[in-house]
Formats: C-alpha cells, structure tokens, sequence
C-alpha cells in the first residue's frame, strides 16, 4: 500500500532521492513502469515536499478505481492500441518522406516546403509519440517504449535523458512550485512568480514574449542543454549529467547538425544561405507551435503557483495540486487528441501518466464526474480563452508585485 511521502516508502523498490508517492497501488506501479527514471535530479538542489491529505486524495482514490474498473471491464491495456501503432507508423513515415522529399528538392520553395513539413512532422512525433513512450505507454514493451523515445528525441538533436529525468521527476511531482518544479523559468527577461524580482521591462514581457517564443527551440538545441554541461541552467534546478550522456548530446547535436545543415548544404544547389534560413524557420515554427500548446497549460492566470511551508509541506494533497497547476483546453476534441497526443488534456495526463492518450477520450466523461463529485475545480476551456489567460498572467505578473490567480467559472 501506497502513501503520502518519500520515495524510500516504496514497498517495490527502496530509491534513494525522494518523491512524489501517491495513495494508490496503481500510481506506485507508474513509477516502475517511467523507464527513464533511472538516475536521479540532484536533490540539495531540488526542494523535496511532502503534501496534505484532503479531498483531492478521496477523489484521486476513487479515480483510479473507477479508471481500473473502465479498462477490467472492455478487457483493454492501459498502453497504446491499434490507433497508437497506426500513428507510430504514420508519424515516422511522415518524418522519413518528407526529409526525403526535401533532400531531394529541386526548387527553392519546394525545399523550403518540404523542410517545413518535415519540422512539423517532427514535432507532432515528439506530441505524440515520444511523449508517452517516455511514460511507459506508447507500447506495452519496456523496451520499444525505451527505444521509441531515445529515437524520436536524441534524432532531434536534444538529449532524452535530461528530458526524460526532468520530466518525470520534477515537472510531474511538484508541477509549478518553483525549486522543485524544473520547468518554472529562472530567466531575466521573463517573471514567472512572485518570488523572482520585478524589473521595470517586465511590464513589457506580455508584448515581447511572442518574438522570444520563437527562440525556444533554437535555445534548446544550441543552449539550455549544453550550459547544463558547465552547471548552469535558466531553470531553478540545477542537473547533473552522467558522463556517458554527456558524450551522447554532444553526439546527436552533431549529428543533426549534419543531416540538417550540412548536408542540405552539400547534395542541393541552394547554397548556404537558403538552408540556414530554412533551419531557422523550422526552429521559429517548431517554437511558436511547442509554446502555444504547452505555455497555456500551466501559464495562466487561473492557474496557482503554491509555496511550501517552513517545512517544506504544502497545504494540499498532490491530486489537488495538479488541479490546480493545470488548464485544459476543447479536452473532448478529437481533433486535438489525436494532433497534440493528449497534450490538451493536461490535467488529466498529469494525474494518470501511466494511460496512453488514445484512450482520453473514453475516460474523460469518469475525469469531469468525480472531480465534480469532490467539489475540484476543473479548468477546462477553449483555447482562444487559454491563450488570452496566458498572455494576461504574463501582463500580471510583469505590473505587479502581488499577483494572485483570478476563480476559475465556466
């Protein structure tokens, strides 16, 4: 039996570094299953929490339960089906003819096309399919999910490890509580939290944040992994990197280098010039499209940013807290489940990561009901009004010293 605590209390399997245990038997086995959990975030630099019991530890019991007996009872896995092997296929297949057709290309504009289509193809692999096979999803194999995620991210030129660790370690656990949330910015031009300093240009950063978006791959790619390899990061925890993944990353960004821009550069007759502004438009789309579906979800004035207690001990239970740092958005389209791999249904993902998301759909009418039952507010809404939410917690927080999220109404 599972509890509230660290993750020393782990009847299956004693880990050193702590975190998140959640009170179902279900949620212990998703630990067991996140392949990529393997070597830990360093934890002096990582604020390790403990939650409270309250309604949301009922509603996530009674969650679990209800979701075990949906899949018991159509004699289905939790994992990926048919659909998911179908979009393997299709999403791979996309990626390899679309490279081919640019690398082939004999026209500038169909090469510009092409290297377009490639890096959108690209990206919804990675909304896709990297994405849960990260979580021991995508598949039922252990092994293909591992390999399906390796693959799909290092190919990218980014590091599946670091990815995969921050994930699922610290995103995961303590999703937007700055110090154990890794992915809460620690970054000069922006401000994400009451805590970081207010600076004058900050009041601007609702107006600026669309041109910086578009830096956000190429930062990625060329910066925020490789600065990790000198200890430092714009995010509020630090990582180390074991050294056989250090020769990795350098590896792959080589590689993609090569097969992205040399390449190009070498077999077509566009000269230098045409593929470096092809590769940075890609990176400028990838961007735009990566921010604007991810940024909204725990971006939002309506979401919370909650801080811990001298102690360390925040005043809710992990359930409600993923609540409450998550915004859904048209979470019952079809059509966004199957273009962005769940990632609209955010909230719902961050509390059941051991369910592929082909399967949201059918279990999300279960979601709404008990969270509803439990008196949990669920933040589901259209996109436009995400968007707006987000850009509007951005102004906040750049004019206000105080800035607390707005009640959330349908």
């Amino acid at each position: 039996m599972c509890f509230y605590g660290t993750i020393d209390s782990f009847p299956q399997k004693k880990v050193k570094d702590s975190a998140l245990i959640t009170p179902t038997p279900q949620s212990c086995r998703l630990f067991k299953a996140s392949y990529s959990i393997k070597k830990k975030i360093n934890t002096d630099l990582m604020k390790k929490l403990k939650f409270t019991k309250d309604e949301g530890s009922e509603f996530y019991k009674e969650l679990n339960e209800k979701i075990e007996q949906y899949f018991n009872d159509k004699g289905i896995h939790k994992t990926g089906n048919k659909k998911m092997l179908f979009k393997i296929v299709l999403y791979f297949s996309l990626d390899l003819l679309f490279y081919g057709l640019m690398i082939t290309s004999t026209t500038a504009i169909g090469f510009y096309t092409f290297y377009l289509l490639m890096g959108l193809s690209v990206l919804l692999t990675a909304f896709n399919i990297s994405h849960d096979a990260a979580h021991g999803v995508a598949v039922k194999s252990k092994f293909w999910n591992k390999l399906l995620f390796s693959l799909s991210f290092n190919l990218q030129g980014n590091n599946a490890y670091v990815w995969g660790k921050n994930h699922n370690e610290s995103h995961h656990l303590y999703t937007n509580i700055e110090g154990s949330d890794i992915d809460v910015l620690n970054n000069p031009l922006f401000r994400m939290t009451e805590s970081q300093p207010l600076k004058w240009f900050h009041k601007y950063q609702f107006i600026y944040a669309p041109f910086l978006y578009l830096l956000y791959s190429i930062n990625w790619f060329f910066f925020r992994e490789t600065l990790m390899l000198v200890n430092y990061s714009s995010r509020t925890i630090k990582i180390e990197i074991p050294r056989n993944e250090v020769v990795k990353l350098v590896v792959y960004k080589l590689l993609y280098i090569g097969y992205m821009i040399m390449l190009p550069i070498y077999v077509l007759p566009f000269g230098w010039t045409t593929v470096l502004l092809a590769f940075l438009l890609n990176h400028f789309l990838v961007s735009l499209l990566f921010v604007g579906v991810l940024g909204v979800s725990h971006l939002s004035d309506f979401v919370s940013h909650p801080v811990p207690d001298t102690n360390n001990k925040l005043n809710m239970s992990w359930p409600k807290l993923q609540m409450s740092t998550s915004v859904d958005y048209n979470a019952d389209s079809t059509f966004f489940n199957w273009t962005l791999g769940g990632f609209n249904a955010h909230a719902l993902h961050h509390l059941l990561p051991n369910i592929c998301h082909v399967h949201y759909l059918e279990i999300l009418p279960i979601f709404k009901e008990l969270s509803q039952k439990y008196g949990l507010t669920y933040m589901e809404m259209p996109y436009r009004k995400s968007l707006a939410s987000h850009f509007r917690f951005l102004k906040g927080m750049g004019q206000h010293q105080q800035f607390k999220p707005i009640p959330f109404e349908r």
